[in-house]
């Protein structure tokens, strides 16, 4: 218990010191007119206030990721714990908040724009693939998992597809239509019942019978899985993740004021750390193990929400909490498409004011995302991982750059960009999906090409400063 108070206390203390720390590098200045307000098209440049957009930022980053991830990641243990909060801190509300702060400074750019500046034109084309694989199989992966959600809660009455249809088309309206139509007007709601349930959890496991395990250093996977690089591919949305990195821009579109971004972007990665704190140590506290391993071989993690849920609150609560937990994919996945679309868009330069344009792009996504349900839910979940964390490491190296150009102090940055991307090359070196290498050996192999990558990155830095890139390294 002590180990779970003292990590919840930690996040938000992190908000309000490191947090301010990182916006003084950034050095926001809410006398430059935003996105929202030089580039309105009434579609995806529009301006809301606050409170919403960093509620829409938090539904739209979290997913599954906060629930499925840390409860996959509670096999490991307590070490779990530690990855969220430090992760959170240091790692995943830096990335979000640089991000979304430099798209801010360059109208509202994806990931894909802002890496051909700030890293060279080939990275530009490299990141485009990688965020359009990225945001397919997110989009795919928040169809199937709030689907079987919904099916159990339903007690099939509805069967599979059924709902998979349903929520397919709630996707294609809300890719298509303004942002203020349907995800500023409803994710509001989609939020209270998100928040409601996950507080009912916390609250009902702090006063409950049940023991919060403290922090030890021991891998408790029953299948004896290798932390390093797994539980930084497993826990990623409640910690670290690349997909957060497509939604910031988003959000960078309709933000009023610059000064708002520390609460907007690092403050809900922080709050979502803490959603991913309440589902790990309830899966560690509810199920040994073996169990736990059970439900989410037999069931995907869907079950582990169910159980969960229904033993801590009841019938009544429970069936809040699994809502809550429908709730984050279902406005994680719907961004995601409008994201590639929006990526799309800007990459072949059509215009996204008329609707048959926007349907030009959309359809086609959608197709692609249809078929990719049709593969296991396992294996698209280790190529997403692998695609979000390399996303993040890419999204890392370019605040990196903004911070070296800038005059900053850019180890803020650099140092989660240097250890995820290091992760990054051990985990497809050593993995199945992957290269299927000695994992001792991908080890040494991944060290030696994250320095090759770091000391290559540091020319392209010094080349940078040379052609004094900082004349316009944020857009007027």
């Amino acid at each position: 218990m002590i180990t779970f108070i003292v990590s919840i206390i930690l996040l938000i203390t992190g908000y309000f010191t490191y947090g301010k720390y990182i916006e003084r590098q950034f050095d926001p200045d809410s006398s430059r007119k935003t996105p929202a307000y030089a580039n309105n098209d009434g579609v995806d440049y529009v301006p809301m206030n606050r409170h919403r957009n960093a509620l829409i930022q938090l539904l739209n980053i979290a997913g599954t990721g906060p629930i499925f991830g840390p409860i996959m990641g509670a096999l490991f243990g307590p070490v779990a714990f530690l990855w969220i909060v430090l992760g959170s801190i240091f790692a995943g509300a830096v990335h979000d908040y640089l991000t979304g702060m430099i798209s801010i400074r360059n109208k509202g750019a994806h990931i894909p724009a802002l890496a051909g500046k700030f890293l060279g034109n080939f990275s530009k084309h490299i990141v485009n693939i990688f965020s359009l694989l990225l945001l397919l199989l997110v989009g795919t992966v928040f169809v199937t998992t709030p689907a079987s959600l919904l099916e159990i809660l339903l007690d099939g009455k509805l069967t599979l597809g059924v709902i998979i249809t349903i929520i397919f088309v709630y996707y294609l309206m809300s890719t298509i239509l303004p942002i203020d139509k349907i995800i500023g007007r409803f994710y509001p709601y989609f939020g209270a019942i998100l928040l409601l349930g996950t507080l009912g959890v916390g609250v009902a496991l702090i006063f409950s019978d049940y023991k919060i395990p403290e922090l030890h250093f021991t891998n408790m996977h029953p299948d004896n899985v290798p932390i390093f690089p797994i539980l930084f591919f497993t826990i990623t949305c409640g910690a670290l993740s690349g997909f957060h990195a497509t939604q910031s821009p988003i959000i960078s579109r309709t933000v009023e004021k610059e000064s708002q971004g520390r609460y907007v972007f690092y403050g809900m990665m922080i709050a979502e750390g803490i959603i991913a704190m309440i589902w790990a140590a309830a899966a560690m506290s509810l199920l040994d193990g073996q169990t736990l391993n059970e439900l989410i071989n037999t069931g995907t993690p869907s079950a582990v929400v169910n159980e969960v849920s229904m033993t801590l609150l009841g019938a009544v609560g429970g069936t809040v909490a699994v809502l809550g937990a429908i709730v984050l994919p279902i406005t994680s996945g719907d961004t995601a498409f409008r994201a590639a679309r929006s990526i799309i868009a800007d990459y072949v330069n059509i215009g996204q004011k008329k609707l048959g344009k926007r349907l030009l792009i959309a359809i086609p996504l959608f197709g692609l995302s249809a078929l990719l349900t049709q593969i296991d839910f396992n294996i698209l979940w280790r190529y997403f991982s692998w695609a979000n964390q390399t996303t993040a490491a890419i999204a890392l190296w370019i605040a990196t750059m903004y911070l070296i150009i800038k005059g900053k102090n850019y180890l803020v940055a650099f140092v989660p960009a240097f250890f995820i991307t290091y992760m990054v090359f051990v985990y497809i070196l050593s993995e199945k999906i992957g290269f299927n290498l000695n994992l001792n050996v991908s080890f040494i192999i991944g060290f030696i090409l994250t320095v090759i990558l770091t000391v290559l990155f540091f020319k392209k830095a010094r080349m940078n400063k040379e052609e004094n890139i900082k004349t316009d390294i944020d857009a007027a």
